[in-house]
C-alpha cells in the first residue's frame, strides 16, 4: 500500500478508538525513509475559516465534509484502513493552499 496525495482513507487516529476519514498530503515517494504519511483530517463541523477547506459532495462521503488543516499530522501508514476515494484537483490545490496559509507559507518572510 502506497497512499498518494488527495486520496481519502479511512484511518485510526487513535481518539477514543475512532476512525475518521482523512486526506493524505504528504508528497508520493515509493520507498520512503520512514512508513509514516501526512494527512488532514475532515470533519463535518465547519467554522468558516481559512484553515478548512469545503469539499464537494463525494459519493464516498456520506455527510458535508471539510479538510481541518489545523488538524495537519502524520501516521504510520499501516493505520489506514482502507481506501475510500480521490479528491478532485482543484479541492486538492484549495487544501494546499489552505496548508501554505496555516504555517506562514504564503508570504514572503
Amino acid at each position: 500500500m502506497n497512499p498518494k496525495p488527495g486520496e481519502v482513507w479511512l484511518a485510526d487516529l487513535g481518539l477514543a478508538a475512532k476512525t475518521r476519514p482523512v486526506v493524505v498530503v504528504s508528497r508520493y515517494d515509493p520507498n520512503p525513509p520512514r512508513a509514516l504519511i501526512i494527512y488532514v483530517p475532515l470533519t463535518s463541523q465547519n467554522r468558516k475559516s481559512r484553515y478548512e477547506v469545503e469539499l464537494p459532495k463525494l459519493k464516498f462521503l456520506n455527510r458535508d465534509s471539510f479538510a481541518n488543516v489545523q488538524g495537519l499530522g502524520s501516521i504510520p501508514r499501516a493505520r489506514l484502513e482502507r481506501k475510500l476515494g480521490d479528491l478532485p484537483s482543484e479541492v486538492m490545490h484549495q487544501i494546499r493552499q489552505a496548508i501554505l496559509f496555516a504555517l506562514s507559507l504564503d508570504t514572503d518572510v
